[in-house]
């Protein structure tokens, strides 16, 4: 078995039941994934225009793929954003349905490893995490956006995951905001 696998399966099934209340107040566990079903944790920012810029990709994708079994959570990295500014920051961007937290420990961020926003993490039905990075290639680098997407590495990764197949790509690196560390950030 690959090392990267291990790794991945380790860190969500140290937290299975890893929870968190999400904006209004419902408790949610997004490393906790139904028989036959996916999750896909999406982390952001509010003031990451790049995460921003994301927001209509990541509502399509949760449409498309939610009759295959994905459910979606929308995880705000911001730990002093209150529950009130990231419903509508949820809602001026156009999100959807799917749950929204805003992760004030970093505890889902530890337990997937997330390192930038947007980041995509999918978690299988085992409670592995079968794929973490981007969500397309849009972004060559900050600042350079490519006129055409040509690698859809989140949908390829769904596909694969939903088909029974190995992930082609099971990390990308995300091109985004960098989640700080919770000492960067003033205590609440």
């Amino acid at each position: 078995m690959p090392h990267w696998f291990l790794t991945f399966a380790l860190a969500a099934i140290a937290h299975p039941m890893l929870h968190l209340p999400d904006v209004d107040g419902v408790d949610r566990r997004p490393l906790q994934v139904a028989k036959a079903h996916a999750n896909a944790v999406f982390f952001v920012t509010h003031d990451c225009p790049i995460s921003n810029y994301y927001a209509h990709e990541i509502r399509r994708i949760c449409d498309e793929y939610s009759a295959r079994g994905l459910s979606c959570s929308l995880v705000y990295t911001d730990p002093t954003l209150p529950n009130v500014d990231a419903r509508k920051h949820a809602e001026d961007y156009g999100h959807g349905a799917y749950p929204k937290m805003v992760d004030r420990a970093h505890a889902l961020v530890a337990a997937t490893g997330a390192t930038i926003t947007p980041q995509a993490v999918i978690i299988r039905e085992d409670e592995s995490i079968a794929y973490r990075g981007r969500i397309d290639n849009f972004y060559a680098a900050l600042g350079k956006p490519r006129r055409v997407v040509t690698e859809r590495d989140l949908r390829d990764s769904l596909d694969a995951v939903f088909s029974g197949r190995p992930v082609p790509k099971p990390e990308v690196s995300a091109v985004g905001c960098y989640i700080p560390d919770l000492s960067a950030f003033p205590k609440q």
